[in-house]
């Protein structure tokens, strides 16, 4: 029978105009009606290609048939039996490049919006509140490093099987990216922390303030646990090493958004003292990028410009991020790479820039910039942050030297996830880099099932 053509059923959003001016969310959400409707568009394949393409291997046909007839705690019973933190993936995940890219639907009209539908879910599950759960305790005990992504998934995995499981975290909250990298208007901090609390219910406990390999030790944790999972991030900036980036006004990324993000800088009545830029430039074109200058222009910047030696094609940001950022009025200065960063009194005040033309593809596979000769500019900017990528802190690795590591700072692991050291493992950006929340899920879900079955604990 022939499949009716129908369109993806939109997501409500907040008009660009008036959202560049507040830190509510911008995507609104599904309704009841809507996420229904867009459930019914899965044609439930018999070979559902888009599992293959989730990190965690949602059961995506089975949730989307009990969204469709209205079986939403049946949708989220199975969504959450693979993955802990749905309303976070539905927000921030590239479903467009791993599940939705290989929705069959497409070859009709349009992918399925599984994130949008996960989202429903999501936040359907956290609207009925956060119960404890009772499960009998195995015995074993577990100590995860970090609270974000990877280590919050392990820890929600060994949990739910009985295992003692303490986190130890080095900020004053958990969450880990979710809650100091990722913006409010992107994803809700109360939202994050009800998905936590989620992970609590399961048994699990925070220790607050603890950085592991200065207050405690990776040798003190093999010593009291009979697993360590390593989920602690990438949290080191990366600097273009121009000259003055010295200068007051220049911030990376990271620094930025943390004290915005975890600090609460953008509330009327936060003491956190975070630079207000008026004429702002942004150095890079990711996620973090467009992250930094959306915040930029919420907080009050009267003009706000994206700064990258490629094109529009090369931009590593999701396009959906690339398309909020120009609704809302960010400038995208392409093909435009700083080469010195210009100052007054101490003060940053101006890019002199160099213009750019794609070259051979380099190791990444994208066109490889060149600068075009006596192609120099300036750019006046009052603030600049730097959103270049970030590396491993080395302080773990450093306070431990029996842990390997590889050139970039990113520890290695088998394909068990297990590092150089026997029972300790390690998951997410500490081993990849940089990378998204869900293949660090996936890290920490792959990282669970080993330390499982070493403890001879099974599905």
């Amino acid at each position: 029978m022939a499949i009716v053509k129908t369109p993806r059923n939109k997501m409500p959003e907040q008009d660009p105009i008036v959202r560049g001016h507040n830190f509510e969310e911008v995507a609104l959400g599904y309704t009841k009606e809507l996420a229904m409707a867009e459930a019914k568009r899965c044609m439930q394949c018999k070979n559902p290609l888009c599992m293959k393409g989730c990190p965690v291997s949602v059961r995506i046909p089975e949730f989307m048939k009990a969204v469709a007839e209205e079986r939403f705690d049946d949708a989220g019973k199975i969504i959450k039996s693979t993955n802990s933190l749905p309303s976070v993936c539905g927000r921030v995940c590239p479903q467009e490049e791993q599940c939705e890219k290989l929705c069959l639907r497409a070859r009709v009209d349009e992918p399925v919006s599984i994130g949008a539908v996960e989202r429903f879910v999501g936040d359907y599950l956290l609207s009925k509140g956060v119960k404890e759960e009772k499960i009998t305790p195995c015995g074993k005990r577990a100590a995860i490093v970090g609270s974000g992504p990877s280590a919050l998934t392990c820890a929600a995995e060994l949990a739910k099987r009985g295992v003692e499981v303490d986190i130890y975290e080095a900020f004053h909250k958990a969450g880990g990216v979710l809650t100091y990298g990722i913006p409010e208007f992107r994803l809700p901090k109360a939202l994050v922390k009800n998905e936590i609390d989620s992970v609590l219910a399961l048994g699990a406990k925070i220790h607050f303030n603890t950085v592991v390999g200065k207050t405690l030790l990776i040798d003190e944790l093999t010593d009291k646990y009979d697993a360590v999972f390593i989920g602690s991030g990438a949290g080191l900036p990366s600097f273009m090493g121009v000259p003055g980036e010295n200068l007051n006004g220049v911030f990376s990324a990271n620094e930025y958004l943390t004290r915005v993000n975890l600090m609460g800088a953008y509330k009327p009545d936060c003491a956190t003292p975070v630079m207000r830029g008026k004429n702002v430039a942004v150095i890079g074109a990711g996620n973090v990028a467009m992250d930094a200058a959306r915040t930029a222009l919420r907080m009050g910047a009267e003009h706000v410009s994206i700064i990258y030696r490629r094109g529009r094609e090369e931009m590593p940001a999701r396009k959906e991020e690339i398309h909020h950022a120009e609704q809302e009025g960010i400038e995208f200065k392409l093909l435009c790479n700083p080469v010195e960063m210009l100052g007054e009194n101490g003060w940053v005040n101006k890019l002199r820039c160099v213009k750019m033309e794609l070259g051979e593809p380099d190791a990444s596979g994208r066109r490889r910039p060149v600068p075009i000769k006596g192609s120099e500019f300036e750019i006046d900017a009052d603030m600049v942050i730097v959103a270049l990528g970030t590396t491993p802190n080395p302080l773990i690795k450093d306070s431990c030297e029996k842990l390997a590591t590889n050139p970039k700072g990113t520890l290695i692991v088998d394909e068990g996830m297990q590092t150089s050291i026997k029972n300790v493992y390690a998951g997410g950006d500490a081993v990849t880099g940089a990378a998204t929340v869900i293949l660090a899920m996936g890290a920490g879900r792959k990282a669970s099932r080993t330390i499982l079955d070493g403890f001879g604990i099974t599905d």
